[in-house]
This record gives structure tokens, C-alpha cells and sequence, in this order.
């Protein structure tokens, strides 16, 4: 019989499934058939039925996964699978950090191993169907198993950190262990753009000249030090374009997809970086950076209390408090507060993201601006009528009608 832990639990990761569910069933609801008057010139009428298709099509998918890893949780769960998998470990004679990094890495690996085939098919059915697929099965299984090895080894170090500092360092483990792991984490940010992101894709300088010139320019026009631009072989992978930044510091660089050179004019692309840079310019990158870092700090303070709790680990039918079981199974306990957190997050984002559309409109041509995010919503299929509800579950960025809505100030 469940305690209240197991109770409080299960009720979250149910009422959040049946959230979830009822959030995409009404955002195929508002699906219409009518091309807004905004995409008259950019949508013909084959092409957005198309995009209603890919539409349901993906969201049907998505409630496929999220009911597939619930049923497999609750069965994992109710079948004793915790504290089954730590008799086994506990069986064998290891330290304490290698037993630990066993049990959280065998259940990692059973969830990618058991998800893989939804990436597989999400991959070559799906958005081979609507076009958008250029991975090739190479490319997917070279994918997986650098991701599998950049997992091995960055969140193996973190966990290590962890394993080692709670078990050695008491009750205030908790305040070593959030300084330490936000640490690592901004290492990360800063190596990743030159040693983790070539693994994956291929960057090299622009060599447009006409279009370098005129980043520079408006790099320049607006006081941000840029020093390099690079092209990136999205194309690899898929039709769907892209801009990013990689760097901190005074070695900024800017990312440019190859396709989105491919279905965008100079000014359009100016247009889609002053939005980038805005992001820039209004500190959002500092303040997304800060909220990771205090919810680090909230949920490893939570953990720190819990560790402690024999009837936490009893809802699991662990008869002991673990360190290492003690991670796996609060994580679903820190799932509602994680849940809220995230909702919260996705409300301030879509307000910078307004921002961000601003700061683009008032120092480049807020009519190109308009254009390409008309483009890249058509050439990405998007939904142009999403749900509010699923929006306020789920969307980091505001649906486009409004953000063009917001670039016209009409009210």
C-alpha cells in the first residue's frame, strides 16, 4: 500500500498526464481551415493543409510517448523495479561511486534504449513524410552514441559530484554540491560551442560577402562585438532553418543553418539576428542562466531533506535511504515543483521573446521581420492556430500571428 509520498506522486504524474492530454487534443481542436489573412501571399492551400496534417500528426505521436513512459514508469515502479535493480547491484562487490553510477546509468539507458524507437520513427516516418528529413542512418546512429558518450562523461561527472559529496560531506553537502554542479554547468556552456558542438555539425566562416558585410555593419551599428560567422550544415539533418549564437565574452560567433540562406534575403536575416542579438542586449541570456542556477539550488536543498526520509524511499519499496536510488526516484517527487517552475519559465520567455521582436524592429526592418518569421513558419509547417491553453503548457515562444501582431503594435 502506497504511503503519502507514493500518493502525492502518483496523483501529480497522473493529473499532469491527463493535463497534457487535454492540452493536445484541444490544440488539434483549434486547428482551421482557413488561411489567416497574414499568410494569403505566403501559404497556398495545398501546402496548409499539409501543415494541419503534420500538425495532428506530431501531437498524436506525442501522446503516444507520454502515455508509453507512463505506463513503463508505474510498471517499473509498481513491480518493485528499484529495489529489485539495487539487490543486483548490491550484490556485487564495488565501491559505493561505482555502484551508484551503475544503478542511475542502467535506468538511463533503459529509457533512451526504450524511447529509441520513437526517435527512429519520429525520424524517418514522420518528418520523412513532410520533408523535412535529411538525416541519413548513419548520421542517426552516429548521433546516438556521441550523445550517448557526451552523456557518459559530462553527466557521469556531475553525478560523481553528487554521489561523493552527499555521502562524504553531511547536511550542508547540498549548498557544495549546487555551487559545484552550476559550476560545471557554465564550464559547459562556455566549452561546448568549440569543442562539444563541431562533434555534431560542421562550422565554417561565411564566405558570402555581400552578407557578411551587412552583419558586420549592423553588428556594428548597434555596439555588438562580433569577431566570426559561421555557416552550419543543418541541411544535414533537416530542411528547417535556424540562427544562433555560440561564445561568451568578446569572442562572440554567430551560427547561420546553410538552409537558411537558402529562403532568406539579406535583410530578412539581419532582421532574424537583431532578434537574436536583442536577446543579447536585454540580459535574457543572463537571467535564463540565474533562474537555472537557483532552481539547481532548490532542488538539491529538497533532496538534501528527503535523503533522510525512510518512508521516501518505502513508496518505492526501498526499505532503506539510498544515495543513488535517493536521485532517481526524487526526481519524480521534485516533478510537480519542476513542472510549475518550467510554466512560470515559459511565461517569461515569451515576454522576452517580445522583446526580443522589438529591439529587431526598432534597429533593423520590422517588415522583414515579419517576413521571416511568416517563411520560417511555412517552411517549418507550423501550427499557426495553437490552443492557449497548450501554449501556456508548453510554448517558450509566442505563437507567430501574435508576435506579428506585436511587430505591427497593433493592440
Amino acid at each position: 500500500m502506497l504511503n503519502i509520498y507514493g500518493l502525492i506522486i502518483l496523483i501529480f504524474l497522473l493529473f499532469k498526464y491527463i493535463l497534457e492530454i487535454v492540452s493536445r487534443i484541444l490544440h488539434i481542436k483549434t486547428i482551421k481551415n482557413k488561411i489567416p489573412k497574414e499568410f494569403k501571399d505566403f501559404y497556398n492551400q495545398k501546402r496548409y493543409k499539409k501543415s494541419q496534417r503534420y500538425t495532428k500528426e506530431r501531437v498524436k505521436f506525442s501522446i503516444l510517448i507520454l502515455s508509453f513512459n507512463l505506463l513503463i514508469l508505474l510498471l517499473f515502479w509498481f513491480l518493485g523495479g528499484f529495489a529489485k535493480l539495487n539487490v543486483l547491484i548490491e550484490s556485487w562487490q564495488l565501491s559505493f561511486l561505482i555502484k551508484g553510477l551503475l544503478y542511475i546509468g542502467f535506468i538511463y539507458f533503459l529509457l533512451i534504449v526504450l524511447n529509441l524507437p520513437f526517435n527512429f520513427y519520429s525520424t524517418f516516418v514522420i518528418e520523412e513524410k513532410y520533408g523535412f528529413n535529411k538525416t541519413s542512418p548513419k548520421t542517426f546512429a552516429l548521433d546516438f552514441i556521441k550523445n550517448l558518450f557526451l552523456s557518459i562523461l559530462l553527466s557521469g561527472g556531475v553525478l560523481v559530484i553528487i554521489l561523493l559529496m552527499f555521502k562524504y560531506w553531511g547536511q550542508i553537502a547540498w549548498i557544495y554540491v549546487w555551487v559545484s554542479v552550476s559550476l560545471f554547468e557554465i564550464v559547459v556552456m562556455f566549452l561546448s560551442p568549440k569543442f562539444i558542438m563541431p562533434l555534431f555539425n560542421k562550422f565554417k566562416p561565411l564566405q558570402n560577402t555581400k552578407l557578411k558585410k551587412a552583419i558586420f555593419k549592423y553588428a556594428k551599428k548597434i555596439n555588438y562585438p562580433l569577431k566570426q560567422i559561421f555557416i552550419m550544415d543543418g541541411s544535414k539533418r533537416s530542411t528547417k532553418s535556424n540562427a544562433f549564437f555560440m561564445g561568451f565574452g568578446k569572442n562572440k560567433k554567430i551560427a547561420l543553418y546553410d538552409t537558411l540562406l537558402d529562403k532568406h534575403s539579406i535583410s530578412e536575416i539581419i532582421a532574424i539576428l537583431g532578434h537574436e542579438i536583442g536577446h543579447y542586449k536585454k540580459k535574457h541570456i543572463f537571467v535564463h542562466l540565474i533562474i537555472n542556477i537557483l532552481s539547481l539550488g532548490l532542488m538539491f536543498y529538497l533532496f538534501s531533506i528527503f535523503l533522510t526520509k525512510t518512508s521516501f524511499f518505502n513508496a518505492f519499496f526501498v526499505s532503506q535511504p539510498n544515495i543513488y536510488i535517493g536521485i532517481v526516484i526524487f526526481s519524480l517527487l521534485y516533478a510537480p515543483i519542476n513542472y510549475i517552475i518550467s510554466i512560470i519559465t515559459n511565461i517569461l520567455f515569451r515576454k522576452f521573446e517580445y522583446q526580443a521582436d522589438d529591439f529587431s524592429k526598432k534597429t533593423a526592418n520590422y517588415k522583414d521581420m515579419i517576413k521571416a518569421l511568416k517563411k520560417l513558419a511555412v517552411n517549418n509547417l507550423s501550427n499557426l492556430y495553437p490552443h492557449p491553453f497548450y501554449v501556456f503548457l508548453n510554448y517558450s515562444h509566442p505563437p507567430v500571428l501574435k508576435r506579428i501582431k506585436n511587430l505591427k503594435n497593433i493592440d
